[in-house]
């Protein structure tokens, strides 16, 4: 049967136009940090894998989250715009003009000027809706009750610390209100430097992804603790090369107090230690670890006979090493 009332439609198709995009409900923040101009998105869902669809963020020009049928096209054509020049409230303004389905969309952008723009689709899942403070944004649809974007406003104006953990402060709130009403499986977050190097590796400071887990927001946690202890066995690392061994041991070691399990961060500061000269510190520390597993013995002789240290600190680790065997 085709046409008329009561036709029916062949699979696949539908009588009522598609708002195409992706159904992510969720909920999120999108912000700057006034004191550091760090940008970032965070989000939690019970979507799978909702980092590779909603945050999108970029050094030195903006942040944006886009949720409820998500069209990705918002953040990477809405940091686009703003990069050349374009507020967030014209960038969003721009994209949802040209986007039939806009009112299916929620979505949020802030700018390196602190400027917010949100907005929450008429046809959007209900509980559904934002919040728009001082250089933020908090945003959500299919939430347990309304208001939850107010209290994760109200929860990232009351905390402190670090930029990338009062976005996580935020999420908790909604969690704690009652969240995505189906629960959670999947969490994110992005946090971009105020100025750009050209440089990924110092210009994204956080792109942290929980994709299916009974606790995303624990596990989110529990990475943004390792990748902070990371950054600082980075810097460690680079003093070590440099042979400044002061510096390097400084930073391995609040690397290791930050992760005290993980045996990567304990074996560079072993290795500081036997090239700065505390043999009686760094002896049992390799010694665990190369009970544990031969190959960091492997490693630590190959870091050895390369040319990645200089050559007095290869020669005491050289040494260090044959007393070892």
């Amino acid at each position: 049967m085709t046409g008329g009332r009561g036709a029916v439609e062949s699979p696949g198709r539908s009588a009522v136009p598609r708002p195409g995009g992706l159904p992510v409900a969720t909920y999120s923040i999108v912000a700057r940090d006034p004191e550091t101009g760090q940008m970032g998105v965070a989000v939690q869902s019970y979507y799978f894998a909702v980092g590779s669809v909603s945050p999108h963020a970029e050094a030195a020009v903006g942040a944006v989250t886009i949720q409820s049928f998500a069209k990705p096209s918002y953040g990477t054509q809405g940091l686009r715009l703003i990069r050349e020049g374009a507020s967030a409230r014209e960038a969003l303004d721009a994209l949802r003009h040209g986007d039939a389905h806009a009112e299916y969309r929620q979505s949020a952008m802030v700018d390196t000027r602190g400027r917010v723009a949100a907005c929450t689709g008429d046809r959007c899942v209900p509980e559904a809706g934002h919040h728009v403070g001082e250089g933020y944004a908090c945003l959500g649809n299919m939430l347990m009750e309304p208001g939850i974007w107010e209290e994760m406003g109200m929860a990232f104006e009351a905390s402190k610390g670090d930029f990338v953990d009062r976005l996580l402060e935020s999420l908790g709130s909604a969690q704690a209100a009652g969240g995505d009403l189906r629960g959670r499986r999947s969490a994110a977050v992005i946090v971009v430097d105020a100025v750009a190097s050209g440089d990924p590796g110092l210009d994204v400071l956080f792109d942290l992804r929980v994709e299916d887990h009974d606790e995303p927001l624990r596990e989110l946690e529990r990475l943004i603790t390792l990748k902070k202890a990371f950054h600082r066995n980075s810097r460690g690392n680079h003093y070590l090369r440099e042979g400044d061994l002061r510096a390097a041991l400084r930073d391995f070691s609040m690397a290791v107090s930050m992760a005290p399990a993980h045996e990567e961060l304990v074996f560079w500061q072993a290795l500081a230690m036997a090239v700065a000269g505390y043999r009686n510190e760094a002896e049992p520390l390799f010694r665990e670890l190369f009970d544990g597993a031969e190959n960091w013995r492997l490693l630590a002789r190959r870091v050895a006979q390369s040319r990645y240290l200089p050559a007095q600190s290869q020669q005491a680790l050289i040494e260090i090493l044959r007393a070892l065997d």
